[in-house]
């Protein structure tokens, strides 16, 4: 075969994106094609920087090329990404990609310390990230990132006054723990509560982000009918422990997202405390509120399950230094960073086969 740009694509072609099942051609991720005698160059553009088969994809590429080619000059393969969208064109929050509600049935499952963890994770990647805490009456995010105390910016545009969100290990951040006293109750009826939300949402500088993180408190709220009237979400992921209690709220949590007035994608189910494992044995698993309950609920509501998540010491010494789990070494760090990747594969799925999200429209 002569090496031309027409058949290297032609072979780049038979490359499949093992998510979206279709080939790396008819997806446009092959771009800036280049060929002379000595150097065949071009980019494979990813759906997120948090793809986990970024190696394999490459290594892929440069199979079929060699197979296809007797002598193929030196390969230049450049992996890069360009995080994919289904929201509408909207007023708010125009340059935000991706909005993702992380949910929970109940308090205590460790809803937040997940979503400050997805958070950081995905930043690792190289993506852009913000998260909301939209727990009005529970804020922990401050906490959580080492902020007590600091007070977000304000500045004016177009005669408005704006917030500037706080950004700390990467990721930007807004928190009704920034504008009230940390010793004082937030002592608010369900409608505060929901302006407050959309004031976090409309008029805080996101500037362009990947992925906009909320962080929703426990339960079937106001927050939650008040998110998904104000902006359009693009899916949402449920944190559940293993134990039956939990699981019973989460059913609850994530059949919200899934009725027909809402209907909101459910990216998949997170596990959390799986099982507890000592730091000082690793290998070692202990199952103390039982065993693979999260993944039956995935199962019974043919929903992704994202991964689990163990418990161990150092989560909770990581939340109340303000320094998360994911930026440490171990096995805590390891699961988080693969739920990102889960979360990040799970939105480039939706984006690409599921038809774009709409505000909803609620009708009292």
């Amino acid at each position: 075969m002569v090496l031309t740009e027409e058949n290297i694509l032609q072979v780049l072609s038979t490359v499949q994106d093992p998510d979206l099942k279709k080939d790396l051609v008819s997806l446009g991720m092959i771009q800036d094609l280049k060929v002379d005698p000595a150097r065949v160059s071009f980019k494979v553009v990813l759906t997120t920087p948090a793809c986990p088969l970024k190696e394999m994809i490459r290594s892929e590429c440069v199979q079929a090329l060699e197979k296809a080619f007797d002598d193929l000059p030196e390969l230049d393969i450049f992996m890069t990404s360009n995080v994919t969208t289904s929201r509408s064109n909207t007023p708010l929050l125009p340059g935000v990609k991706n909005i993702v509600a992380i949910a929970s049935g109940k308090g205590g499952v460790g809803k937040s310390t997940c979503a400050a963890n997805l958070a950081v994770a995905l930043a690792q990647t190289g993506a852009k990230v913000g998260l909301i805490d939209a727990d009005i009456f529970g804020p922990s995010v401050p906490t959580m990132f080492n902020v007590e105390g600091e007070q977000p910016a304000v500045k004016n545009e177009d005669g408005k006054n704006i917030i500037v969100p706080i950004e700390q290990y990467g990721v930007k951040l807004m928190s009704i723990g920034f504008l009230t006293p940390a010793e004082s109750a937030v002592v608010w009826r369900g409608p505060m509560a929901s302006s407050a939300l959309k004031q976090f949402i409309g008029d805080v500088a996101w500037g362009e982000l990947d992925y906009l993180l909320l962080d929703l408190p426990p339960g079937t709220s106001d927050i939650h009918l008040t998110m998904v009237q104000t902006v359009p979400v693009t899916g949402a992921v449920i944190v559940t422990t293993p134990q039956k209690v939990a699981l019973a709220d989460a059913t609850k949590g994530l059949t919200m997202f899934q009725q027909p007035q809402i209907n909101v994608p459910v990216l998949g189910v997170i596990e959390n405390m799986a099982y507890f494992t000592p730091e000082e044995l690793p290998d070692n698993k202990y199952y103390l509120f039982g065993k693979d309950g999260g993944k039956r609920l995935a199962q019974r509501f043919d929903v992704p399950f994202l991964g689990e998540v163990p418990i161990v010491q150092g989560i909770r010494e990581s939340g109340d230094s303000g320094f998360p789990a994911v930026l440490k070494e171990g096995v805590t760090s390891d699961a988080f960073q693969s739920l990102a990747e889960s979360v990040a594969r799970q939105i480039a799925i939706r984006n690409a086969e599921k038809n774009k999200t709409e505000v909803v429209q609620i009708k009292n």
